[in-house]
């Protein structure tokens, strides 16, 4: 009887099957006794030792919760070997991890940008807020100042300042945050 040589993809390699092959896969199992999770993923056996355990997610994470890099080590070789580590380099800590600006970094830029037309810190409550709108308000309301272009405008931005803050407020005590 002949041999086919015929493919069931004429031609077109896309067809194909995927992972055709029929050989077995090796798999390294976890090194935690018991588990018969993968272990992908290396763990150092002790400081300076180029031996890893290999371990599943779980129990990497078990692993690492205790791990000490400067067991065994003064506080000066310590110290020493974590600048070595760090060396010279002019990327030790990336600037966008730091707050660049005041506050605790809750605020937006709109209510940054708002406390500053109602003349506060950025870190203000909202009492703070309140007052300081009610002495902006009065200061430019039109009523007190007919005829001034620049009192209206002014008190407009005080008055949306007001609105973005105290909607930002209400957003607070809604999801629960005090």
């Amino acid at each position: 009887m002949a041999r086919q040589t015929r493919k069931d993809d004429w031609g077109f390699p896309r067809w194909r099957s995927y992972g055709g092959a029929r050989e077995a896969v090796n798999v390294r199992l976890c090194d935690r006794h018991g588990c018969t999770s993968p272990g992908d993923r290396p763990a150092p056996k002790s400081p300076n030792s180029p031996e890893r355990w290999f371990f599943c997610e779980v129990h990497a994470a078990e692993y690492n919760k205790n791990w000490n890099y400067f067991e065994g080590l003064t506080k000066e070789e310590a110290a020493s070997r974590e600048q070595a580590e760090r060396g010279d380099t002019a990327f030790e800590q990336a600037r966008h991890w730091q707050w660049t600006g005041p506050g605790d970094g809750s605020r937006t830029r709109g209510e940054l940008d708002a406390l500053r037309a109602l003349e506060l810190e950025d870190d203000a409550d909202f009492e703070a807020v309140k007052r300081a709108y009610r002495k902006l308000a009065k200061l430019y309301h039109p009523d007190r100042n007919q005829s001034d272009k620049e009192a209206a405008r002014q008190f407009h931005a005080v008055q949306a300042a007001y609105e973005v803050l105290r909607r930002a407020e209400e957003g607070k005590s809604w999801k629960g945050e005090d």
